[in-house]
């Protein structure tokens, strides 16, 4: 069984070492490969993973870029409007968003309630769609979504998550909520002396969590841990996400200890 990452530039990605811990831990004889491509061969890419592979998970900047080219696409990603997994049936592919179950997951392991709770998300990319759509619909009571250019959004937030204010970095300066979640690349490896925000807005807001894994402490991280907050890196989202696209290729369920020894390995790792 031949398995593949989508994307941009995947020289740091460790999504080859948690599929592999998958396959090792279940028994399932697969390999798992990086596909990097720009915009403009996509479509020739695409036609690769339709012929040669049995799925595929996709990541920055084609989460979106990829949706025409599928024959079917998931209700969960539909509502998203961003696809990171891809399987193939019957010569037919299908799209579909576990990021949205990774992080829910994500949540749950780590205690963080989101009913009635007041969320900021940082960035508008193809995460930041299944985060807002997440918080939405365990009923966020109010969701902020933070980017530098709020008139360039796309008006797809808005009717995934009707309720979502759409916000820029010094409005968030006047935010006080539960959760802050960051959804830009800001801080990540290699460029990790950065944070999306000062240590001043993580005092505003009870948890911080950053879905990037690589480093696990990021700038952000450290701050908000400084204020003495709740912190949480992207490790489990990413193993969780990973372990959903499984169950979708594999066709059956995965019990929750599993992500654990996978991201117990991933932390060794880092």
């Amino acid at each position: 069984m031949r398995y593949g990452l989508l994307g941009g530039k995947l020289g740091h990605s460790i999504s080859p070492q948690i599929h592999e811990r998958f396959f090792h831990y279940t028994g399932i004889k697969g390999s798992y490969e990086l596909l990097e491509s720009s915009a403009e061969n996509l479509p020739e890419m695409m036609r690769h993973v339709k012929d040669d592979l049995n799925g595929c998970n996709v990541t920055i900047p084609h989460k979106v870029a990829v949706m025409p080219f599928l024959d079917s696409i998931a209700p969960e990603a539909l509502a998203i409007g961003a696809v990171n997994t891809i399987s193939m049936r019957n010569g037919k592919t299908t799209g579909y968003n576990t990021d949205y179950f990774g992080f829910g997951r994500m949540l749950e392991y780590n205690g963080i309630k989101i009913s009635g709770r007041k969320a900021a998300v940082l960035g508008s990319g193809g995460a930041a769609r299944a985060v807002v759509k997440y918080l939405a619909d365990k009923g966020a009571e109010e969701v902020y979504l933070v980017t530098r250019t709020p008139e360039n959004v796309d008006k797809h937030f808005k009717e995934m998550a009707p309720s979502c204010k759409v916000i820029d970095y010094t409005q968030l300066k006047k935010i006080n909520g539960d959760v802050l979640v960051n959804c830009t690349p800001v801080g990540m490896y290699p460029k990790m002396d950065a944070s999306p925000v000062t240590g001043k807005v993580t005092e505003s807001f009870g948890a911080v969590v950053d879905i990037i894994y690589n480093p696990m402490q990021t700038v952000l991280l450290r701050q908000a841990a400084a204020n003495g907050k709740k912190t949480i890196n992207g490790l489990f989202m990413l193993v969780a996400q990973a372990v959903a696209a499984e169950e979708i290729w594999q066709e059956r369920q995965y019990d929750s200890s599993l992500i654990l020894k996978i991201m117990k390995d991933m932390e060794q790792n880092l």
